[in-house]
């Protein structure tokens, strides 16, 4: 079967488009050997550096990081059985308690981080601060296409 045809722009952007996905598997992987030694995987890291900016609900963290609110729960309760977060109430919502780090969560986040800051150093420094921001930027610009509504992009 024959591909469809697509402007040069559309190329460039599928192009792009595989090397974001090909980029999250790599960064998954890192985030979980980053996140092993103490004991977690990069999805519970998120979860726990999402809780340390500020007092928020599961679905709350769960819009920010791009995930179901079931998945966060998920994570939420096991870092809750481990000790590194608790439910507080929340002023806001009878029923949508805040996730809080404890002592123990924020310790196992600074280790973490500890680790997270001597790699992304390294790789920062291989790849170049001015590319990196540039990149950056970029992307900035096509996730804030495609959370635009469909009607608006055309």
């Amino acid at each position: 079967m024959k591909r469809p045809a697509r402007t040069p722009a559309g190329d460039a952007f599928a192009s792009f488009a595989i090397s974001v996905i090909r980029l999250a598997a790599h960064l998954n992987a890192a985030g979980d050997a980053l996140a092993k030694p103490s004991g977690q995987t990069s999805a519970r890291w998120q979860v726990l550096a999402a809780a340390s900016h500020a007092n928020m609900s599961v679905a709350e963290i769960g819009r920010i990081l791009g995930l179901a609110r079931q998945g966060v729960q998920r994570i939420a309760d096991i870092l809750e059985t481990e000790g590194l977060v608790r439910y507080e109430e929340n002023p806001a919502h009878q029923r949508a308690k805040l996730l809080m780090l404890t002592p123990e969560g924020e310790a196992t986040l600074h280790d973490i981080q500890i680790r997270q800051a001597a790699w992304a150093d390294a790789l920062g420094a291989e790849v170049g601060a001015d590319d990196l921001r540039a990149t950056t930027n970029t992307l900035a610009r096509v996730l804030d296409n495609l959370a635009r509504p469909k009607a608006s992009r055309r």
